[in-house]
């Protein structure tokens, strides 16, 4: 329960269009298995719907619907490429949707799923790969089945049915009534809300963070995601933090398959969770866009901010989309005032040391004490977000104050190198606003 004085009751990802409360408490009795991707049993009948509350408003505000605003198949066919080959509502443009639900290099594996952006829309599609003997299909069958939602973090629930249907078309092409039967029970309605010009819902991007919502937490993500982000990562996730607390165009590439790193994104994402009121207004919101590819191109030249993932080799020369790639590991800029960012400090040494500490200590007192709340992803999403409160409180308390001076003293209170972290503090000012004077002298200069 949130006590009344509480200064930030209402935690939201960049100051994001909507915020969520805590569900019902029986999600908290879930297990550490389930989350984002689904699991091995079928999904869960959805529990009641999600509250959200406008920005700055304490009234109840639009009600986050369990929808499915279409549902397709797409195929491979060996003379004419990725094409769909069946879909409700039979008039939804779903342009482009061939390729993103069937991701650049997809025939070298046998299955994988991937999370995309379809203009307002949210999607998630599950691929397979059969080997057929057949001329025609060159000796393999390529499908995807995928759903389109308003919202990325119910999605989830649907992974087992779309895993089951790609295999059903696979063996039984042809055969649509399972998925017209799903439409016909999921489908939402397009209807305007109050206040709303009215043919397109609104879109949610990234679910809103508080710290008494550890449930909610469950269901955004699969168990272990953020873990596995911080392994593959190591240090590195204090450069990637940086760059997502500066609303930076962050594309990571990798090869198939690219459910992992779809989760990536996400993770990305959740390194610039904000709660401080004020904090965000005049910077771009950061957006998921999941999967990419050349299609979105035009696209992605207008974004001010993205995080994104792709296949293709071809994005790396293309440096006017993005600020910041990623190839497995390593982490790059190809603009010059960001280099100084990609350097490790000892601030972010002590910053990974005392998450590390302390997901050790969590996890021998789950060992020991069988206690998993919170988990390890409450700790990771909440270890930033203090950080992130505790830079911008300390900004704002200096941009009140009458002389305005940002001093060593302060950065090492926010904990930032005073010398390491010099440029990221000058790019943070100037992304978001604050009038502070920063009299940090510049070790390159006498």
């Amino acid at each position: 329960m949130v006590e009344q004085g509480d200064a930030a009751p209402l935690l939201r990802w960049a100051q994001g269009p909507a915020v969520s409360p805590p569900r019902a408490p029986e999600l908290q009795a879930r297990g550490r298995g389930r989350g984002w991707a689904g699991d091995a049993r079928a999904p869960e009948e959805p529990g009641p719907p999600e509250v959200l509350l406008q920005p700055g408003r304490l009234e109840l505000g639009d009600v986050e619907e369990d929808q499915v605003v279409a549902v397709f198949v797409v195929t491979f066919d060996p003379r004419s490429g990725n094409m769909v080959e069946w879909c409700l509502p039979q008039d939804i443009d779903l342009e482009g949707v061939e390729f993103k639900s069937m991701a650049s290099g997809s025939h070298k594996i046998q299955s994988d799923f991937i999370y995309f952006r379809k203009g307002p829309f949210f999607g998630l599609a599950c691929f397979a790969n059969m080997p057929v003997e057949s001329e025609l299909e060159r000796g393999a069958r390529m499908k995807s089945v995928g759903i389109l939602s308003p919202s990325y973090t119910l999605l989830y629930r649907y992974m087992h049915f779309l895993e089951n249907q790609v295999r059903h078309q696979l063996e039984t092409p042809g055969h649509y009534s399972h998925l017209a039967a799903f439409y016909e029970d999921k489908k939402g309605g397009l209807h305007a809300g109050p206040g709303r010009g009215g043919h397109l819902p609104p879109v949610y991007w990234l679910p809103s963070i508080h710290r008494y919502m550890y449930p909610e937490m469950k269901i955004t993500h699969p168990a272990g995601c953020m873990s596995q982000f911080i392994k593959f990562f190591g240090e590195q996730i204090l450069t990637l933090w940086k760059f997502a607390l500066l609303r930076k165009r962050i594309l990571i590439f990798s090869p198939p398959p690219v459910g992992v790193v779809c989760y990536r994104v996400y993770c990305c994402c959740c390194l610039a969770n904000v709660s401080l009121p004020g904090i965000g207004g005049t910077i771009p919101e950061s957006k998921p866009f999941f999967y990419v590819n050349v299609a979105d191109i035009d696209s992605l030249e207008v974004e001010m901010s993205y995080v994104a993932c792709t296949t293709e080799k071809i994005f790396e020369e293309k440096h006017e989309l993005y600020d910041v790639y990623v190839d497995n590991q390593n982490v790059k800029t190809h603009h010059d005032h960001l280099q100084p960012l990609l350097k490790i400090n000892n601030a972010d040494r002590e910053k990974y040391r005392r998450l590390t500490e302390q997901r050790q200590m969590l996890l021998y007192s789950q060992e020991v004490e069988g206690d998993y709340s919170p988990c390890e992803e409450d700790l990771f999403v909440l270890f930033f977000l203090e950080q992130n409160n505790r830079i911008f409180q300390t900004l704002l308390e200096v941009a009140a104050s009458q002389d305005k001076t940002l001093t060593a003293e302060h950065a090492r209170g926010m904990g930032l190198d005073p010398q390491g972290d010099r440029s990221f503090l000058l790019d943070l000012l100037e992304a978001y606003g604050i009038d502070v004077m920063l009299v940090i002298d510049n070790p390159c200069c006498p």
